[in-house]
């Protein structure tokens, strides 16, 4: 009888560069001392699960991929089960969703990392499929992958950057307690925490050097993991950082964004200290953080198709019509940007946070920002709208389908927006549920995801927001200005 070739090499997963990738993977696993390779995939939330292999078990994956289980592409953000697993269907009428099935998990060597702070342990990512060889429907990086292929059918390539804050704090807790521990759908209280300097000094140096020892920490860290960092500053908040990254293409940079956020809080944790990417910490006097996406398109050889070629022009027709998509798709997209409640109380007014789609040329209060010129290869949109925990998977691809539909139909953004914040233009969702109405009834997102993926994700993001709301209404409290004790308690540890 005849054996079956192995999973990967039987249903064509990887290229010729990946196949080289893995061969030279094995090696660096056998001859260095690796005793556990971490291998990792993307929730909807963007949050990095991973499987401890041995090496053993990683060589292996390395041909026939790894069994991992479905279960967490159906929890919401505090492990809330929102479709019914064990019907026929799973909950979804997909017989392939029945009764919680494994998916096999197939090692990405491009993303291959040894990592500095754990020694023996490496970290890869890995894309989901059935046992059939088939895309897993409910992948956020299947999901983008599908996006860069349909650019790359143009002959164009999305390049991005990454410009992220988070907050810092010292962990003054010596032990976890009873009250730290949560349930499917009811996260424990996060760890006590203390400020690591006062905040609300902007650059200062001063309050910089009292973080010095974990910023060193950090930077030394994402340079040995090859994350392309280029500076790392003191922000407004008390302990809040923003780290900026080369761009790189798409997929790249979603992948370091995961990492870098899971690294970050590893990191940190083990000096002692805690790293958040919630938007807006429920502690005293803390101020929102964002998530600025930095993109261009290039075609095939490089070149940025959105460099103007006329003085005086911020783009070229091409960057335009790219922008008026945004703008235009802005309120369907802003789910994938910012999708937990508390990132909707980052849009105000003069918050450096937008509350309207809007654009201008290097304008910190606009939704896009332009930045560049003619002659500048560099050229670039900055979009604004994004919280620090956004899925990065999603937030990239969300962008990449609305801006090639203004492409597509040669709109226009119409005049720049001198004051954002008094524009005559559509205002942002205010919450959560009013962002998945926006998406549900989108005609683009359900063309570009599908409609399969787009009702599954509306599911997971409802009942968490049917949560929130049901914890508002238990408190007898109206919603204020800053995060609930459900909101601290749901993303200041998890993100």
């Amino acid at each position: 009888m005849t054996s079956l070739a192995p999973f990967i090499e039987r249903h064509v997963l990887w290229s010729e560069e990946q196949r080289r990738q893995a061969a030279e993977i094995a090696a660096r696993v056998k001859a260095q001392d690796i005793h556990l390779v971490r291998l990792a995939w993307a929730d909807p939330h963007g949050y990095s699960r991973a499987k401890a292999l041995t090496v053993p078990a990683f060589l292996s994956a390395l041909r026939s991929g790894h069994n991992i289980n479905v279960a967490t592409s159906t929890l919401d953000s505090a492990g809330a089960r929102t479709f019914s697993s064990f019907v026929r269907g799973g909950g979804m009428g997909l017989d392939e969703m029945t009764g919680s099935p494994n998916l096999t998990l197939v090692p990405d060597p491009s993303t291959f990392r040894i990592l500095p702070w754990a020694p023996g342990v490496a970290w890869i990512v890995g894309d989901e499929y059935f046992d059939t060889g088939k895309p897993f429907h409910f992948s956020p990086r299947q999901l983008l992958k599908r996006e860069i292929a349909k650019l790359r059918e143009r002959g164009l390539a999305q390049m991005v950057g990454l410009e992220m804050e988070f907050y810092l704090l010292r962990v003054t807790q010596e032990q976890l307690g009873f009250e730290n521990v949560g349930a499917p759908g009811m996260r424990g209280k996060p760890v006590a925490v203390c400020p690591v300097e006062p905040g609300y000094h902007f650059h200062s140096e001063s309050s910089m050097d009292m973080m010095q020892p974990i910023l060193s920490a950090l930077v030394q860290a994402y340079e040995a993991i090859d994350l392309p960092v280029r500076s790392i500053e003191k922000e407004w908040g008390p302990g809040q950082i923003e780290c900026t990254f080369a761009p790189a293409h798409a997929l790249e940079t979603a992948d370091n964004a995961m990492l870098f956020r899971t690294a970050t809080k590893q990191i940190c944790r083990r000096m002692g200290h805690f790293a958040t990417f919630m938007a807006r910490p429920g502690l005293k006097g803390y101020y929102s953080s964002g998530w600025h996406l930095h993109q261009s398109i290039v075609n095939l050889q490089g070149r940025n198709q959105f460099t103007p070629d006329k003085a005086g022009e911020p783009l070229s027709p091409f960057g335009l019509s790219f922008v008026a998509g945004l703008l235009e798709h802005a309120a369907a997209a802003t789910v994938f940007a910012a999708p937990t409640v508390t990132g909707y109380r980052r849009f105000k007014p003069n918050s450096l946070a937008p509350d309207r789609a809007s654009w201008g040329y290097d304008h910190r209060g606009a939704m896009i920002r332009v930045l560049g010129g003619v002659g500048d290869p560099a050229t670039r949109m900055e979009n604004r709208i994004g919280e620090p925990c956004a899925n990065p998977y999603l937030y990239i691809a969300s962008q990449m389908a609305a801006g090639m539909a203004g492409v597509d139909a040669k709109s226009h953004p119409g005049k720049q927006d001198d004051e954002p914040y008094l524009a005559d233009r559509a205002r942002l969702p205010a919450s959560l549920p009013q962002a998945l109405d926006e998406l549900e009834r989108s005609t683009l997102f359900r063309q570009a995801f599908g409609d399969l993926f787009v009702d599954y994700y509306l599911k997971v993001k409802r009942v968490e927001a049917g949560r929130y709301q049901s914890a508002l209404e238990a408190s007898g409290q109206p919603a204020g200005e800053d995060a609930t004790e459900w909101e601290q308690n749901e993303y200041f540890d998890f993100f």
